[in-house]
């Protein structure tokens, strides 16, 4: 854990190697055979939520004159607002996702697989894939990577609700204009929310380094411990890499062992703090079933147990997993301190205990 949280492990950087050598080393010391995964991806995935804010506010500013000037026909400013924000939402996906790269040059300096020519700005990670035997019927998944940005995860949380609240409010008023030119009040009510929340999306853009106490060495360790405690030789261990950046090392594992996936259980420890409820996020019915299975089982912790749906904004590596076939939970500890702490340089191991990482862990194992 030392070697772990002793240095920020931002994906395809010399860190993020280091910490995953010392994982790789620990679980074939318990007698697992350890797959090595790699795969590219660009970091400028991160821009999707700035761009589309970006965009949203310069799309507002656009929309005034339209929605306020009595010689402009009454559906301009319909037309100009759908089709804005279809070009928005598919250049947020494609960005995101990692299918559309922009060249924003070499990354990190120093970054481990920084690529130049026709690929600058690519780096290169990996995914650990430990098991004991042929058949795994249960995969316990943490991602090793961590990331500073210029806000906190509560604030990309903030900035996704404002981002929503403003396409909703220009999406009425593109509605009301048919019907004649509006007052400036709502107008300019309506172009300011859409200009902040752009603003604060902006600061999604990578910004320092943290060494991710909380998100994720803490769910590293509960992997470990996890492996560790695991008597059923048919539970495996998968390490990802490259969460912070779109849940690549996720996608990349669901693309190449899909067959491994179906019908099989996934628990993601993600985030354990000492503070707030336990909560059990699951993505589609049989994620919900496996839920209320592992709440049961997670009861003789004493932790408060909430069970919920994937919150709007927030992504996690139980989520492609599930698509792939997998009845795929994610179990996490925090409140909104740790939310306003995480994707910082904040987050550091002090006054951080790791006992309900160690305690999780093994009871997932059970």
């Amino acid at each position: 854990m030392a070697r772990i949280v002793g240095a920020p492990r931002e994906a395809g950087t010399p860190g993020a190697r280091g910490a995953r050598d010392a994982v790789e080393a620990y679980l074939r010391s318990l007698g697992y055979t350890v797959e090595v995964q790699p795969f590219r991806f660009s970091p400028s995935s991160l821009w999707a939520l700035p761009l589309v804010g970006a965009g949203l506010g310069w799309l507002a500013l656009v929309l005034v004159p339209l929605l306020l000037l009595p010689g402009v026909p009454a559906a301009a400013a319909l037309g100009v607002w759908l089709l804005g924000a279809a070009s928005l939402g598919a250049l947020g996906a494609w960005v995101g996702s990692g299918r559309l790269a922009l060249p924003l040059g070499p990354g990190r300096p120093g970054g481990d697989g920084a690529r130049g020519g026709a690929d600058a700005g690519m780096r290169e990670d990996a995914n650990l894939i430990a098991t004991r035997a042929p058949g795994v019927r249960r995969w316990i998944v943490a991602h090793l990577d961590s990331k500073a940005q210029g806000h906190s995860m509560a604030g990309r949380l903030v900035a996704v609700w404002l981002l929503l609240a403003a396409a909703a409010g220009l999406t009425g008023l593109a509605a009301a204009r048919l019907d004649g030119p509006l007052p400036a009040a709502p107008v300019a009510l309506g172009a300011g929310l859409a200009l902040g929340a752009g603003a604060l999306a902006g600061r999604g853009r990578l910004r320092g380094l943290s060494p991710g106490a909380r998100d994720n060495a803490s769910g590293v360790l509960a992997a470990l411990a996890a492996a560790r405690a695991a008597r059923d030789r048919r539970i495996g261990v998968l390490i990802t890499g490259a969460e912070e950046f779109g849940l690549v090392g996720a996608r990349a594992f669901a693309r190449g062992r899909r067959a491994a996936l179906a019908g099989a259980e996934v628990v993601n420890l993600d985030t354990l703090d000492e503070t707030g409820p336990l909560y059990l996020v699951s993505h589609d019915a049989r994620g919900a079933r496996l839920a209320d299975r592992e709440a049961k089982h997670l009861a003789g912790l004493g932790l408060a147990i909430r069970r919920r749906r994937l919150p709007l904004g927030i992504l996690v590596d139980s989520h492609p997993l599930a698509r792939a076939g997998a009845a795929a939970i994610t179990v996490a500890r925090l409140d909104w301190g740790t939310l306003r702490r995480i994707h910082t340089p904040r987050d550091i191991p002090d006054g951080l205990r790791f006992e309900t990482a160690m305690r999780v862990g093994r009871a997932v194992a059970g």
